[in-house]
Parts: C-alpha cells; structure tokens; sequence
C-alpha cells in the first residue's frame, strides 16, 4: 500500500480487495459471500431500478496507536437499515447478519485501513436493493444485501474548517411523513439540483427549511443541523429528517459534558442567537458553520468571524474522534474491535 497517500486522499471511491454479499430468495437470507469483483448482475426490471426499493447505510472503521481497527456503531447502522426496511417493504437483515457481513469485509480489507494520524479512514458501504424482474408495482421477493469498503479523506475538501451555507427555499429535501427518515437514494437524487446550485455559489451545502412552512430548520444538505448557544446543544426535530448517528452520538457526549441537549422544532430566526452552528454527520463528523446565507431575506448569519470553527464545537469534534480512534475511552460502548 506504499503508492497510497494518505494524508491527501479525497472522499471518493477507490477499488479494494473483497466485497461481501447476502442474497434473498425464497423468505431467506442465504450465507455470507465473499466477491473479488465489484459488478452486480442485476436484471433490467428489478424493483430497484424502477420503484426505487434501495436503501443503503455509511460508517467508518478507524485504525487506532495500539493497531487495532475499530468500527463506530455498527449496531445503529444495522437498525436504522432495518427502519428503512420497514419504510419501503424491504426484507430486514438481523442484526447479527449485518455484523457479520461489517466485520468481515473489514477484515477481508485490512490493508486498506488508513494508518493512525493520517487524517483518514475505511468507509464501509452497505446496500440493500430489491432484484426481482417485475413491472407492477409491489414489494420484490428477491434482495441483495452487498457491503463494500473504500478508504476516503474528509468529506468537505477544507476539512474541519467553517464554511458558509445558504437556504434556498424553492427547493425541498424530502416530504413531511415521506421518505426522509429513511436512508434511500431517492432523497438524496432529490438534493442534487440544489446542491449543484449552492456550490456554484461558493456554498459548502444548503440548509433546507422544512417543506411544509419554510419556517423551521430541517436538514443541512447531507447531514443534521445542530446550534450551540449558552451551554445548550440544540438540533431539529422533525418527521422528514434523517436520524443522524453521528448527531445521536453527539447529543450523549454533550450530556456527558455538563450541556443541555434540545432536539426540537428550530425556527429559522433561532439561527440568529446561535453562538455556534455545525452539519454532523459519518462522511464529515462535524462541519463548522462560518455563516448562512439567506438570499430573499438578504441576511446572513454568522457563527464564525475568524474562520476557526467554534470552542465547543471543537471540543465535540475531538471527543468523538478520539473514542472512534481509541484515545479517548469508549464509556458509551460504541466501538466494535476486529480481531
């Protein structure tokens, strides 16, 4: 692995060893494959191709100081799948099935797991999609489960540095009591057009204000919204926002920190007495917010005025780090160790 250079990788894909596979047929899932090549055959009328039955799931393995690679939660990525599942008739994977199929395409890839201080990681992707050849529209009653690995960079090029987003309100990420509790392409095909337009901008994301008002803070672009203001941790509630692992595991090590955790309706105004704003989520952990732009209003808000992500921000950003690298203490028992 010596031509790999780990300092500068990018978040994108790069070809490694194994995949691993379970297939559905028949009301079972089969046994665990393991591929050494990453094409799916797949059947030009399966369900995934035209009534989107695709869900997929992001997490990371880490190699720590001591050599070990630990993976962060696996155990909540295999229930947020099945909650997924249960969203779009899609048949479940145990979660023992899901651990399984995690621990040992790490395995199978271990040299691909970036050193310690290298700045970077394995992302581990698993996908569920339905494979049955049909044209009505109806659940499938095949599904192939596949999990592959890729080691990436940070998610936004600038690292952990602020950067400014923009609310554009003629476009809406996902439904009230739609899909956008659920991890499936569909909503993030849906983002597209919007994010395009931001980056040609100069923003980082967009802040999407819920669907039905356009007065409430939902989702900032791939990820969760939180704010920090007077020791409170504050993130949005709603029926259309994906429930973010990394933000779950942030509000419990903000509690653990003496704050107070609020996850409630956030009106738009609210971001003004933000002291700190960030985007969480697996790809970025934290982004700091420098400002938010919104355009028909012709007002920013400002959380960064020195171009240096916030103190607290900072402070949550490396606590989380260090139980996903081993140097802080996993008291929460997040970390699964692959021996």
């Amino acid at each position: 692995m010596e031509t790999i250079d780990w300092s500068n990788l990018s978040f994108g894909y790069m070809p490694t060893d194994y995949n691993v596979r379970y297939t559905y047929k028949n009301n079972a899932w089969g046994d665990l494959e393991i591929w050494d090549t990453p094409d799916i055959n797949l059947h030009m009328a399966a369900t995934c191709l035209h009534y989107g039955q695709e869900g997929f799931e992001g997490l990371k393995a880490f190699r720590g100081k001591d050599g070990k690679i630990r993976i962060f939660r696996l155990e909540e990525n295999a229930a947020r799948l099945q909650s997924t599942c249960r969203g779009i008739m899609m048949a479940e994977l145990s979660t023992e099935k899901f651990k399984e199929a995690i621990v040992t395409v790490v395995k199978k890839n271990e040299r691909f797991v970036p050193p310690y201080e290298s700045g970077a990681s394995l992302y581990i992707r698993p996908l569920l999609i339905g494979t049955s050849a049909q044209v009505g529209v109806k659940p499938s009653s095949e599904y192939l489960f596949v999990v592959f690995v890729t080691p990436v960079g940070p998610y936004f090029k600038e690292g952990f540095k602020p950067t400014p987003m923009v609310i554009l309100r003629q476009y809406d990420r996902a439904a009230p009591l739609g899909t956008g509790i659920y991890k499936v392409g569909g909503n993030y095909a849906a983002s597209l057009v919007a994010g395009e337009k931001a980056h040609a901008m100069g923003y980082s994301a967009v802040l999407y204000l819920d669907a039905k008002e356009k007065k409430y803070v939902d989702e900032c672009g791939p990820a969760n919204f939180f704010g920090i203001r007077d020791n409170h941790y504050i993130t949005p509630k709603s029926s259309s926002i994906l429930p973010s692992i990394t933000n779950k595991s942030l509000m419990k090590i903000a509690e653990s920190m003496g704050m107070i955790v609020e996850q409630r309706r956030v009106p738009e105004e609210e971001l003004e007495t933000f002291e700190e704003a960030g985007a969480c989520g697996t790809a970025a952990v934290i982004s700091p917010i420098e400002r938010i732009d919104d355009l028909d209003a012709n007002k920013s808000y400002i959380f960064s005025k020195n171009g240096k992500p916030g103190v607290i921000c900072e402070k949550l950003y490396n606590k989380l780090r260090g139980i996903q690298y081993g140097d802080e203490p996993d008291t929460f028992g997040w970390i699964t160790i692959v021996e």
